[in-house]
């Protein structure tokens, strides 16, 4: 795999993990307060600091460096794509079932899509799983095997747009999570190859229709970063809708990966589902304005915790 798509993947995968001790906290000034204490970061999930705030403290089983189900879903695909050289959607379910479900090495808190995935898969056999075994959701999963999809495809456009499809149904049965992952894709294959990222973003928010499409455009026009802002305009909570204009607005206006990653962490709520395809666009565009640097900052490299595993699959693609 070339540097750059390598780095679009880890790019993804940090994001996740860096972003999992304030994950779904919907209140940016306690994320400011605990910010100026102890950091931002690569926290340990505390339960402390979810309390008398709207939140949800779910990664109590979790550790600093781990990464959330959104990570390891996109794990997950990348280590299938080195396994099988593309994308078989029967293997990947079989495999996604192994590895989410009861026995599996996964271990954490399982969000509504990948619960209802597992009740379909559970009970049959691989031959008679569905072509669209995923839930009727448009929740943040929808985007979280996106990265590895994208950065190994070596075919057109139109062939990765099908393959998306494919993908995502496999978890969301739903029109919008399937719009709005062909957009997403759509911005990070012309992106790798080597369409600016502004005019990236821009060409690709024709893939995502109705009624994604104006917002994206509004939060493309927001003349400076301002993701707290664009979290109340737009919501940070798990849905589509409100995570990929919050991520265009980022990913546009940041100036680098630290910024976008930190800045969506202080934005609150599901900064994790947002951080797959943010950390993915953004590591990307950075490697492509300076090919000689890595765009993640190394001691966030060596904070997650599965790294060498990411980067074998890496290098087997």
């Amino acid at each position: 795999m070339k540097n750059q798509n390598s780095a679009t993947v880890l790019g993804a995968l940090v994001a996740d993990s860096a972003s999992l001790g304030l994950h779904w906290i919907y209140d940016p000034a306690r994320i400011a307060e605990i910010e100026s204490v102890k950091g931002l970061v690569f926290l340990q999930p505390d339960a402390n600091n979810y309390s008398g705030v709207k939140g949800y403290f779910a990664h109590r089983l979790k550790t600093t460096g781990d990464g959330t189900s959104y990570g390891e879903t996109c794990l997950l695909m990348l280590k299938h794509l080195a396994k099988h050289g593309t994308f078989a959607r029967i293997a990947y379910q079989s495999e996604y079932r192994a590895h989410f479900g009861p026995g599996g090495e996964y271990v954490g808190y399982i969000d509504s899509p990948t619960r209802l995935t597992l009740r379909t898969l559970s009970a049959l056999e691989p031959a008679e799983f569905p072509a669209a075994s995923g839930a009727d959701d448009d929740q943040h999963p929808a985007l979280a095997a996106l990265p590895s999809l994208v950065a190994a495809h070596d075919g057109t456009l139109e062939e990765l747009m099908a393959r998306v499809e494919e993908a995502v149904r496999v978890t969301n049965n739903n029109a919008l999570a399937v719009s709005a992952a062909r957009c997403a894709s759509a911005a990070l294959f012309k992106l790798l190859h080597g369409t600016p990222l502004a005019q990236a973003l821009n060409e690709a928010s024709s893939f995502a229709g109705s009624p994604l499409e104006p917002l994206l455009a509004e939060a493309l026009a927001m003349p400076q970063l301002d993701s707290i802002a664009a979290a109340e305009r737009f919501g940070s909570a798990c849905h589509v809708a409100e995570g990929l204009p919050l991520i265009f607005h980022i990913a546009q206006r940041a100036p680098d990966y630290r910024t976008a990653v930190e800045s969506n962490i202080r934005a609150g709520g599901d900064n994790c589902g947002r951080s797959i395809m943010l950390g993915a666009l953004v590591a990307a565009d950075a490697v492509s304005r300076n090919p000689s640097e890595c765009p993640i900052p190394l001691p966030w490299l060596a904070r997650y915790r599965k790294f060498v595993a990411a980067a074998d699959a890496c290098a087997a693609l």
